[in-house]
């Protein structure tokens, strides 16, 4: 595994010291350069918990991936530079309430203080947050807060819940996690269960979508999604054809053996 080729994947040309500045530069670069995805569970192809295939997929083949794919490898690159990561583990606050644990993983930068870092949710904050109890950091039109609440068992650590100020200017939990370090092996289960059960939203829907400097652009199951920065949303129904045509013009992602 190659930082170099890391870095030329993500566009980034940037200083490489360890400081929050270069932690946003970071962020931001792989948001604008790798796509939220979950077609190889479309395309039956298993995803396994492997930073080596995760390297090779989103460096190699150009390709992205879900939470446990681009956060790792995002937290092994900034291993590498000489940040301190830690793993953890997320429940995901859906229409039918919250997820189970494991459902999400995201990451704990440590610097002078603790930075949450986050490529791995789809359209989420930009820039990496820090880790600060009530504090509302804005992204505007959005906004971002992290609350701490004591666990039940102590042994859990402080839980967190972020909560997003949406574009109609309402709050609403995002995700909740416990500040405890996890090895890798601890989102087996689950990553095994997004792939698999009927009840998976990432088994419902086939999804591609990547920030732009814009806003975002998404292929959701038979939709083709424009997004702006403001809040803007134009959608369009497209054929499997079409479909296949705009997943290789705006992310360069081609079906297996096309």
């Amino acid at each position: 595994m190659n930082l170099d080729a890391y870095l030329s994947r993500i566009d980034y040309r940037g200083s490489v010291a360890v400081d929050a500045t270069t932690l946003d530069a970071l962020h931001r670069a792989h948001l604008l350069a790798v796509p939220f995805e979950n077609l190889d569970i479309h395309w039956g192809r298993p995803i396994t918990l492997d930073d080596t295939r995760h390297y090779a997929k989103i460096v190699g083949e150009r390709r992205g991936g879900f939470c446990y794919e681009q956060n790792a490898l995002f937290a092994w690159a900034l291993r590498k530079i000489g940040f301190r990561v830690a793993l953890l583990s997320a429940a995901v606050r859906g229409e039918s309430g919250w997820t189970r644990p494991a459902a999400h993983v995201l990451l704990r930068v440590d610097l002078e203080e603790p930075w949450i870092a986050d490529v791995g949710f789809g359209d989420n904050f930009r820039a990496p947050k820090r880790l600060v109890d009530g504090l509302v950091q804005d992204e505007a039109p959005r906004a971002y807060r992290f609350d701490r609440s004591e666990p039940a068992d102590e042994a859990d650590g402080p839980m967190w819940t972020m909560s997003t100020r949406g574009f109609d200017g309402h709050w609403a939990p995002s995700y909740r996690f416990a500040d405890v370090p996890r090895a890798i092996d601890h989102f087996a289960a689950m990553c095994a269960y997004q792939q698999t059960a009927p009840t998976s939203l990432f088994v419902q829907k086939r999804i591609c979508s990547q920030a732009t400097s814009t806003g975002r652009l998404s292929l959701s199951n038979d939709e083709w999604i424009v997004s702006g920065l403001q809040g803007s949303r134009d959608v369009m129904k497209v054929d499997d054809e079409t479909w296949t045509r705009l997943l290789a013009e705006h992310f360069g992602i081609r079906r297996p053996n096309s």
